[in-house]
């Protein structure tokens, strides 16, 4: 059975979350999930990213990895055709494409191809102008408090 949500509430709602809902919302209507080619994603550190993928039979020239702007996107295509004669082949060589949706500030940072196995290392790096900052708090002799002490003192006076 499958549930199905409704997010147009939120839209009504939010601002500047429009990305993140709509990316819930594609979640939501993806029925069936291509399991090939086999990848893991774990978080290495605070920041950091590693999705590593099963690439038995690839070599580097037959891969390509492309960024555009929260998108990274994997792909991979066999340079030959074999027409040997199989008993049972069980070794995909298939073409491939793998899209992997990234948050604001991921970037790529490294890839490498070891034994069959692409490792993509991805960074999240926030820049400086959107990191938290100390605001420092200065006195001021004409301050509002000042200011409704005297009004109050001279209503005071009147009465």
């Amino acid at each position: 059975m499958r549930t199905s949500f409704d997010f147009s509430p939120l839209f009504r709602s939010s601002i500047g979350f429009d990305r993140m809902l709509n990316a819930l919302e594609t979640a939501s209507r993806i029925e069936t999930a291509d399991n090939w080619p086999p990848y893991d994603i774990a978080k290495s550190g605070e920041d950091d990213y590693r999705i590593t993928m099963a690439l038995a039979g690839f070599s580097q020239d037959e891969l390509a990895i492309t960024q555009e702007q929260n998108m990274l996107m994997v792909s991979g295509q066999k340079a030959g055709e074999d027409n040997g004669e199989y008993l049972h082949r069980g070794i995909a060589g298939r073409a491939f494409q793998r899209r992997f949706e990234l948050a604001d500030h991921v970037k790529v940072v490294d890839a490498s191809l070891v034994n069959g196995l692409l490792t993509i290392d991805l960074k999240r790096e926030i820049p400086e102008e959107m990191k938290p900052r100390r605001i420092e708090i200065t006195a001021d002799k004409s301050s509002p408090k000042a200011a409704a002490t005297k009004k109050i003192e001279a209503d005071n006076k009147a009465a």
